[in-house]
């Protein structure tokens, strides 16, 4: 989440017009993120105060992804996953437009993200992604992953050329890492709909730092796709399982690995490839958070995030050479 795009009360009464949920008491805009436009609000309905995020779309999210994106959602609540829904417009769409630009207005979500991290969250978050796969079987809508390695490869080309910038050396050390995991990419792979963004800012949790953490849900799903299932997994064993210092911690990444396997048995060849695709899910973030840290917009709510903390990844990653290596499960 972030804000781009300054909005003034006027343009949200404007927009809460495309609703039947009230009228806007208060709001304000929520800085974490980095992708889209979001503001919490809080409405007053017939008497009843509530709350809403509304979400403008930018940057990396085409506005063609959006029935996708929000009809996923709906799918997935209606299979048990705990994910916020979009709120349906009184002329039956989910999507509107403010300030020219696609925005929906999507039910709140209680709890809150970025707890102090323990083997037990690894746990609730490793069975929470293994039903999300499960659930969003039969999804009946398509999206590839135009974050993969091509994707990555465009957005370098890019940068390229002020990576260095970033830190010495880096230009070079990305195009060799590209270059290898475009020649080893695996297929074949089990694969379905992927969150492919859970980051522990993405899922809620009710008493987050106790030790019986429960979820509340999951959010921001505005890069589901289509991709490898382990992969997935991956994205988030990188963004969990290290601590503060970029430091791999076994015990997290053990639990998270063994909890998901006891709902979707991971397979022997997923298990050969996640090296590899441990390096790649690295990348996928790396690549992203260089070209937002060189490419800032002037005026934005918004905190980018340090490139620095995925090449700290992708090297730990080149040094693995056994699946083993990263916990036994």
């Amino acid at each position: 989440m972030a804000v781009y795009t300054p909005l003034a009360k006027s343009d949200i009464d404007a927009f809460l017009l495309h609703y039947d949920v009230g009228v806007a008491t208060l709001f304000k805009g929520i800085a974490e993120g980095v992708e889209n436009t979001n503001y919490l609000l809080f409405l007053e309905h017939n008497g009843v105060a509530c709350r809403y995020i509304l979400t403008l779309y930018e940057q990396r999210v085409n506005a063609e992804d959006l029935p996708f994106f929000l009809e996923l959602t709906e799918w997935l609540s209606g299979r048990s996953i705990k994910c916020p829904r979009p709120v349906v417009g009184k002329d039956g769409q989910k999507i509107h437009t403010i300030k020219g630009k696609p925005a929906a207005l999507i039910q709140f979500l209680d709890g809150r993200g970025s707890p102090h991290i323990t083997p037990r969250h690894l746990e609730l978050t490793g069975e929470l992604i293994a039903n999300m796969h499960l659930a969003a079987d039969g999804f009946p809508m398509m999206r590839r992953n135009n974050l993969s390695v091509e994707g990555w490869q465009e957005l370098f080309s890019r940068f390229n050329t002020q990576a260095d910038d970033i830190c010495p050396g880096l230009r070079t050390e990305i195009g060799e890492e590209l270059t290898y995991l475009s020649e080893n990419w695996p297929s074949g792979l089990p694969a379905g709909i992927v969150h492919a963004d859970i980051f522990p800012d993405n899922v809620f949790f009710i008493d987050g730092d106790t030790d019986q953490p429960d979820i509340s849900g999951v959010i921001d799903f505005y890069f589901a796709c289509h991709d490898f299932w382990i992969y997935d997994l991956l994205i988030c064993m990188n963004a969990w399982c290290f601590d503060t210092g970029h430091k791999f911690v076994r015990e997290r990444a053990q639990a998270l690995l063994r909890s998901y396997d006891r709902v979707r048995p991971i397979t022997n060849e997923e298990r050969v490839a996640m090296p590899l695709l441990a390096r790649g899910a690295a990348m996928r973030f790396l690549a992203t958070r260089a070209y937002d840290w060189l490419n800032r917009v002037d005026g934005a709510l918004v905190n980018p995030k340090d490139p620095m903390e995925y090449v700290t990844k992708l090297r730990f990653h080149r040094s693995i050479n056994h699946w083993r290596d990263y916990c036994a499960f």
